[in-house]
């Protein structure tokens, strides 16, 4: 399925190198985020640990620095808006979300601030930090050993994951972890042990304070347009064999026309669940999103070419069904490596 481009990639903007757009943290909407976040610290007791704040092209920590590296589309709205229409989904689509990633990457701060990954109990309840860390993974949807925060089960990537989702469940305002977390024996001591050692912690200043900047906004020098030109497209060709599903959701246009009944046309509807499915998708099946983007429009090509439609009045159930077939894709994927067998 086609899409079009925003008007601004027609601008200047699109072609300018990222250094160059001037993008700071001061003056945004990011400025008093922070600040909030900033408060939770205090309130949290963390009092002796500060990290440094820097735009770049995603969220992250280099390994051994106290430094969390935000997103630089987040500090622009123009910017946020093309991140969306791009890649589909923004990590931090509004303060909150902001502040959720904030808590994660805090985690890997504290981590690496007091080398908690070199300590005995550490490895035993998170394992070793030296595991690989593999961008693809396959999460156990609702697993009792770890805690929920980020989408797609992201505390079960890895051990490093793991801390840092314990620490942000930790540290989120107003969740009481010891009642959410009561039936999950092994995600409870994982957080147990976190509110023991961050007391512990509180007054001890940190072993590492080294806050070097990865890639940071000002020395990006190549354009958004080279940027996205980079972003994994989303996995690999769709084989054959959905179109018995399809048309066992929608009906073939031409048998409507011939009843007298107007259709509208399936890949309507696949354009106008794209977005809430590979967000959703991805939270409660570890599916990427970009993956679920590109089954999407396939299925809208596959009922294109198949000529399938549904009636207005059973919309509802067409976005149920449609719904349920992603998910099962998705979950197929996830757990065999592919969509179908």
């Amino acid at each position: 399925m086609p899409v079009e481009k925003p008007a601004f990639q027609e601008t200047n903007l699109w072609s300018t190198p990222i250094r160059d757009l001037g993008l700071t943290i001061a003056g945004t909407r990011l400025e008093p985020v922070i600040a909030q976040f900033e408060r939770e610290l205090a309130l949290a007791g963390i009092r002796r640990l500060r990290p440094r704040f820097y735009l770049s092209t995603e969220w992250g920590v280099p390994f051994e620095t106290v430094a969390i590296a935000i997103p630089f589309y987040l500090a622009s709205p123009e910017l946020t808006a093309m991140h969306a229409d791009q890649v589909g989904v923004v990590e931090g689509f509004d303060p909150e979300d902001i502040l959720r990633y904030l808590r994660h990457e805090m985690g890997h701060v504290v981590n690496y601030a007091y080398c908690l990954y070199d300590t005995e109990e550490w490895v035993k309840l998170f394992g070793s930090i030296t595991q690989p860390y593999e961008e693809e993974y396959t999460p156990e949807p609702f697993s009792r050993r770890h805690v929920r925060h980020l989408p797609g089960w992201y505390a079960q990537k890895h051990p490093d994951e793991d801390w840092a989702e314990t620490f942000a469940v930790w540290m989120t305002p107003g969740l009481d972890w010891r009642a959410e977390y009561a039936p999950w024996p092994v995600a409870r001591a994982k957080l147990a042990y976190c509110d023991r050692i961050m007391h512990d912690l509180a007054d001890r200043e940190p072993e590492v304070t080294d806050d070097e900047l990865d890639e940071d906004v000002g020395e990006i020098d190549y354009s958004l347009a080279e940027f996205y030109d980079e972003t994994p497209s989303g996995g690999d060709d769709m084989p054959p064999g959905f179109d018995g599903a399809l048309r066992a959701i929608f009906d073939d246009l031409s048998r409507g026309a011939a009843n007298g009944s107007e259709l509208l046309p399936a890949a309507g509807l696949f354009a106008r669940l794209e977005r809430d499915l590979m967000g959703n998708v991805f939270r409660w099946t570890g599916h990427f999103p970009e993956r679920t983007r590109q089954l999407v429009r396939h299925l809208a090509e596959r009922a294109t070419t198949l000529e399938q439609g549904y009636p207005a009045a059973r919309e509802r159930q067409a976005e149920v069904a449609v719904t349920t077939f992603v998910t099962a894709l998705a979950m197929n994927h996830v757990h065999r490596g592919s969509y179908l067998p």
